[in-house]
């Protein structure tokens, strides 16, 4: 099932001043700056809820979407209303799997960045999902920071929510 959420519009949202975000030759920088719309792939509520909290208190990241299954993340990133710059996805899903998912995005050309968050991030679990299009897959246990790590590099790289506005 698909929580549907309004596509994000960036001149509604207010920028941020207080986020820190590693910037290039510093540790830390304080910078205006909007939240990362993001949608999530994942079947558990408790890991789905947990996680959400995770990312959108220490990242400037806002889930706009989120889904249980395969069918409903498909039908949520297919529809032109809705709109997100990063996509989380697990792959045991209640019903189908996150690899499917990744194969349904890849043939959209959504242009979208696509991470597998996993309990079973094996070599060749990471291999199949890289060919599926995925652009990065860690491991649930393991990697959360890393994730972290991956998701504000990403949003400073893309000034979405690092770049200076003004």
């Amino acid at each position: 099932t698909a929580c549907a959420a309004p596509r994000p519009r960036r001149l509604a949202i207010v920028a941020r001043a207080d986020i820190p975000v590693p910037v290039k030759g510093r540790q830390y920088a304080y910078r205006l700056s909007l939240p990362l719309p993001t949608f999530s792939v994942e079947d558990s509520p408790l890991i789905r809820e947990n996680r959400i909290a995770t990312l959108e208190e220490r990242l400037p990241l806002k889930v706009f979407g989120m889904a249980e299954d395969e069918a409903a993340a498909v039908r949520w990133l297919s529809d032109p209303a809705n709109h997100c710059e990063l996509g989380i996805i697990d792959i045991f899903l209640k019903q189908g799997t996150g690899l499917g998912v990744l194969k349904a995005a890849r043939g959209l050309h959504l242009g979208t960045r696509l991470v597998v968050l996993s309990n079973f991030a094996t070599p060749d679990l990471r291999r199949a999902c890289l060919a599926l299009g995925a652009d990065e897959v860690f491991d649930k246990s393991n990697d959360i920071e890393i994730l972290l790590g991956y998701c504000a590099r990403m949003v400073a790289a893309d000034g979405v929510a690092g770049g200076a506005i003004g």
